[in-house]
């Protein structure tokens, strides 16, 4: 007995539409591993009427004073809390992931981080005005980049695009946002309620895979593209930006290392890692996935670990056991699946190690001990559930192999030695570095990478910034 799909539409000038060619994907739900909808598969008539509709809009919504974009950011955060349900709703179908933790672990941080650009909207600075040459005045004016092509990966479908069209917005820009193919639903949710709120043209979403995403970077429209995604896709987008040199920002990959010293309080740092390292499924650029061990604690806090992974557990959306829920699709399984099949032989299972259940695209939580510098698994991003074990010796060599990847995202540090945690914030050569933490972030603080990691920040005033481009102004005091 077939169950009819429901049908996803893109977002475009104020309403609602399929792709002009009727194109369709399937999406679905990395839970059960069935399809639940059909989203449109947008090409060139798709992308060209979106990005039309966006410059149409710009303008007006460039003009518009800081106040009064700032209110309608403030309204859409409203807006987002009274709706909350839906959009958790959407998100879980989405990623499979835990209706509570997608709660109390996304929904507060989405509007707190959308009022924060509300409030950066009113702070659209430039430098003082003076006299730099006789009888002339400068002063500096800054101002939105324009139309902003914008694709959000499918980790946080939800949370990502607001770091994307949040300070977009907020600095005066019109946005094109495409989500990934997998994870459409909760976007297209986020348009009609933001498209209830601003201007038609303002906010647009377009469905469809990698080339729609190309598309939209290759359009002579947009004065920026954003990305979040993996290295190939940055690397893709910035030679593709090149050809007519539009602005790029890039949040691509990472393999944070996790150095923790003889010192640390090896309870509170299994606790804080194992959390950090198997919150929604790993599946986070900023996960903490390679552990360093100082050589004369490290079966301590092996032991230690393996119990606290074993002691997770992975389940539906309805699990209120479980602490993470699916990888996101069948690709992805097979990725993760293949790191742990491909391991050599020196390497150790400590925990996990396999995929759980028949149905969705569950999989265990994982550890791995004995590893060397140059394994395949050490050096490249599995962007799942499995957290690494590697030892060090020293300070020294600490830094050597947490720096000796080509990611640069963040970053952790766990002693008790101040000095120590400050020398080694100094020479980690990556975007965040937390002592004695690892993964909260908040609105005020950037976020972005070094390396092949990316460029250019999410979140705070920085974040801000990065959608504003600066003009000069001069004008003579002659009259």
């Amino acid at each position: 007995m077939s169950t009819e799909l429901r049908r996803l539409r893109n977002f475009i000038d104020g309403e609602f539409r399929d792709a002009v060619d009727g194109g369709t994907t399937e999406v679905v739900n990395p839970a059960t591993g069935k399809a639940y909808a059909t989203a449109p598969l947008s090409r060139q008539a798709d992308i060209d009427a979106a990005m039309d509709a966006a410059a149409a809009a710009f303008p007006a919504w460039r003009d518009l004073t800081p106040s009064e974009r700032q209110k309608a950011l403030l309204k859409i955060a409203d807006a987002f809390e009274e709706r909350a349900e839906e959009l958790i709703a959407a998100e879980v179908e989405n990623t499979g992931k835990p209706v509570g933790l997608t709660r109390t672990e996304e929904i507060p941080p989405m509007v707190d981080q959308i009022r924060f650009f509300a409030g950066a909207a009113r702070m659209l600075e430039g430098r003082s005005a003076g006299e730099y040459m006789e009888g002339l005045t400068s002063i500096v004016r800054r101002e939105p980049v324009g139309v902003c092509a914008q694709v959000a990966p499918w980790n946080y479908p939800m949370m990502m695009g607001v770091w994307k069209f949040a300070p977009a917005l907020a600095a005066g820009n019109t946005v094109v946002l495409k989500p990934s193919d997998t994870t459409p639903a909760s976007s297209t949710l986020m348009a009609e309620i933001i498209g209830s709120i601003v201007p038609k043209g303002v906010f647009n979403v377009v469905c469809g895979d990698r080339d729609t995403g190309r598309l939209m970077v290759e359009h002579d429209i947009p004065a920026m593209a954003s990305i979040t995604g993996s290295v190939r896709a940055g690397m893709q987008v910035a030679e593709s930006a090149a050809k007519d040199l539009k602005r790029v920002h890039l949040e691509l990959g990472g393999k944070a290392p996790v150095v923790v010293f003889e010192d640390a309080d090896l309870a509170k740092a299994v606790e804080g890692i194992s959390e950090a390292g198997y919150f929604n499924a790993g599946q986070d650029c900023t996960a903490a996935t390679r552990v360093l061990v100082h050589e004369s604690v490290h079966d301590e806090f092996v032991t230690a670990l393996a119990k606290a992974a074993s002691d997770l557990r992975t389940g539906g959306p309805d699990d209120e056991d479980a602490f993470y829920g699916p990888v996101n699709n069948a690709q992805q399984l097979a990725q993760v699946s293949g790191f742990i099949d491909r391991l050599p032989a020196h390497a150790k299972i400590e925990a996990g190690g396999r995929r759980v259940g028949e149905k969705g695209f569950f999989y265990a939580p994982t550890v791995v001990s004995g590893l060397n510098q140059d394994d395949e698994i050490i050096q490249n991003e599995v962007f799942g559930p499995v957290i690494t074990v590697q030892t060090f010796r020293d300070e020294e060599q600490a830094l050597q192999y947490a720096n000796g990847v080509d990611y640069a995202l963040a970053s952790s540090v766990w002693t008790k030695d101040h000095s120590r945690a400050m020398r080694m914030s100094k020479a980690l050569d990556f975007g965040c570095v937390w002592i004695n933490t690892h993964i909260p972030l908040v609105a005020e603080m950037p976020h972005g990478g070094f390396k092949k990691s990316g460029y250019g920040k999410d979140l705070s005033a920085y974040g801000f910034d990065d959608y504003t481009r600066i003009k000069h102004v001069m004008t003579s005091l002659d009259g």
